[in-house]
């Protein structure tokens, strides 16, 4: 019977000779960079079809563009008109937010969104600015050129930063990097958002409330007391006008959210909001009233900025930082942004071609006068509401904003700061998500821990603390899961022949001296010490629990997809631990990586083959049998002594 038992098993675990090196390391090479397995079947066609596949992968318009006809253009003429009439008051607003020239931000809803409307792989993500990375720049670059001091070298900085973002999420695309932009992770963005929503919304006061003098800082508590400091500053016609706004704007995303078909009157809420202003502080002298305007727009499209990057190493460690933060941030934002969208039309959105499509657009924007250009939400979702079908819509709004700037900048120079302070509030006012933070407080305390880490530490300490904070909290948590794996005792649970956690499923039999234990990570330096402590552990509680003795533990490596040195060197050491403890060792469905390193090893032939199992099932009906047969064997040899007597 055990012969029967032993070439059974044999059959049915595969016990293969180790694939050669380049085989595995091209495989995982494959998997890493390109799971999605984009180049299948180029192997079938010819150098042209292989050109052809390559365009279309790497330069999605080639993708959508032979398909493209006028009904599709005329959905994309109505998006891209309407998140044109958002961008103007956004662009200058977020600029003000900067501290750079407001026509800036004007300039960056031409240049990058024509990029990616050639290189960006969603459909419905409208390029513009971000208010939480246009305050981090200007805290970032503000440490070493003032905005107001040195205004020249300032813009020059912030130029450069966009340069840097760019290089950066431009190589993070090529080398396929996109991993690493995931730990930046939901809990994170949200709680940074909301974060940056507060702090960013409370230094709207200044312009609200028409003050001259404010604090550079901007954290909460700082904020206040310059608020409250120069209360004298306060102007009451400039309050006002900032309620009117700021309610008729919440008034227009009330109806929105009511009648989401009625999305456009929100979208075009701001516009009118500017437009208001203009109009009233034309004809109303509101500059002679204390209420601040825009000034000056220039008439003409982006110059060139290249031959203003600055590399001096006495500022360009700044603008390296702000750039790579702020980089970051975007990415994150704006993948998730597009998958979001993409989602709900069943689409899917490649990270690594958004990060491409982003650098790509960032590089050139910094040589043509344009600041960190990314998807924010709120116009993205404009975007997806007013129809948009394809990245084309991205082209439309360059096409628009072209004729603004050539045609009606001026006109924009006659906006009130306290419009813009309004339009901020409202869009910021939306960034704060209490709903999903009590989600995350209902699910999960660690992810709610996370969330408002970087709340907090934005709010009151400073942003890249706060991101700094959380991004830390959310390494620890994955360094804890890989140096901890999770660990299981099994059971059989009844009439099914299935072996479960007996936590989960508490019904589930044990067998009298056999321990089966499940290990749910890979195997290596960091967690191999953990691992064999924690399954004697497991044994010493089984023998103490049940006062059974275990004759058998089985380690169920389903979970584990690979095992390095240290690894196989702990899997040795519980091996004879055991053997000292008269305890036999057995693996249950060892993974293929983890089969031929224990194969090259020759930790197989300390194991001995008879002892690795396909299944739970297998290995415990051996075991089982195994363990009758010494119960026999030690009933005949207690016969015989009886006998002998």
């Amino acid at each position: 019977m055990s012969t029967d038992l032993s070439t059974s098993n044999h059959h049915k675990v595969n016990f293969s000779a180790p694939r050669a090196f380049c085989t595995t390391f091209k495989a995982d090479l494959k998997e890493s960079l390109f799971p999605d397995d984009p180049f299948k079947g180029l192997e079938n066609e010819k150098a042209l079809g292989k050109v052809k596949k390559g365009l279309v992968y790497f330069v999605p318009i080639f993708e959508w563009l032979p398909k493209y006809n006028f009904r599709t253009l005329l959905y994309d003429l109505l998006a891209g008109l309407t998140i044109t009439s958002l961008a103007i008051p956004q662009g200058i607003s977020y600029a003000k937010l900067a501290e750079i020239p407001p026509v800036i931000g004007l300039y960056t809803s031409f240049v990058p969104p024509l990029f990616y409307a050639i290189l960006g792989d969603s459909k419905y993500l409208a390029v513009g600015n971000l208010a939480a990375c246009s305050l981090l720049m200007r805290e970032q670059i503000g440490e070493v050129a003032s905005p107001k001091n040195d205004p020249t070298l300032y813009l020059h900085l912030i130029f450069t930063a966009a340069f840097v973002t760019g290089v950066m999420q431009t190589l993070m695309g090529v080398l396929r990097l996109g991993i690493l932009v995931d730990f930046l992770s939901h809990s994170t963005i949200t709680g940074f958002m909301g974060g940056t929503a507060v702090i960013i919304s409370l230094q709207q006061l200044k312009g609200i409330l028409g003050m001259q003098s404010f604090t550079t800082e901007t954290d909460i508590i700082s904020v206040l007391k310059s608020v409250f400091r120069h209360r004298k500053e306060w102007q009451w016609e400039t309050a006002v006008a900032g309620i009117v706004f700021l309610i008729f704007l919440q008034i227009t995303k009330f109806i929105k959210d009511k009648k989401p078909k009625l999305f456009w009157i929100s979208a075009m809420s701001p516009l009118v909001v500017v437009l208001v202003g203009c109009v009233f502080a034309y004809f109303g002298d509101a500059e002679n009233h204390g209420i601040p305007i825009v000034g000056h727009l220039n008439r003409g499209i982006n110059p060139l900025s290249i031959q203003y990057l600055t590399f001096d190493m006495r500022y360009f460690p700044a603008a390296l930082k702000a750039g790579c933060i702020t980089g970051a941030i975007a990415l994150a934002e704006g993948i998730a942004v597009g998958r979001s969208f993409g989602m709900k039309r069943n689409e899917q959105v490649d990270g690594n071609k958004e990060m491409i499509a982003y650098g790509i657009m960032n590089i050139m924007g910094s040589f043509t006068s344009c600041y960190l250009a990314a998807g924010p939400f709120s116009k993205s979702a404009v975007n997806y509401s007013a129809g948009a079908k394809t990245a084309m819509a991205n082209a439309v709004q360059s096409l628009f904003m072209v004729l603004v700037l050539l045609l009606l900048a001026p006109f924009f120079s006659y906006t009130p700061l306290v419009a813009l302070s309004a339009i901020i509030v409202s869009a910021m006012l939306g960034l704060i998500k209490y709903d999903v933070a009590f989600e995350l407080l209902r699910v999960d305390k660690f992810d709610f821990l996370v969330c408002m880490a970087a709340f907090l530490g934005v709010a009151f300490i400073s942003m890249d603390i706060g991101l700094g904070l959380s991004v830390g909290l959310s390494l620890v948590r994955s360094l804890l899961y890989v140096a901890r794996p999770g660990t299981c005792k099994l059971g059989k649970l009844p009439d099914l022949g299935l072996y479960r956690d007996l936590e989960q499923y508490p019904n589930g039999i044990k067998h009298s001296g056999i321990l089966v234990l499940q290990i749910g990570s890979p195997i290596y330096c960091a967690n191999c010490n953990y691992i064999r402590e924690r399954i004697l552990r497991w044994i010493r509680d089984e023998q103490t629990s049940s006062r059974d003795v275990v004759e058998h533990v089985l380690l169920d490596l389903s979970g584990v997809v690979t095992i390095d040195v240290p690894g196989i060197e702990t899997m040795a050491e519980i091996l004879k631990i055991l053997s000292g403890m008269n305890i036999k060792l057995g693996l249950i469905n060892p993974r293929v990586k983890v089969m031929e390193k224990m194969i090259a090893s020759h930790f197989l032939d300390k194991i001995k083959k008879e002892n690795v199992f396909l299944s739970a099932e297998d290995a415990v009906e051996s075991c089982r049998f195994s363990l009758d047969r010494s119960t026999e064997n030690s009933g005949s040899s207690s016969t015989r002594q009886s006998d002998a007597v």
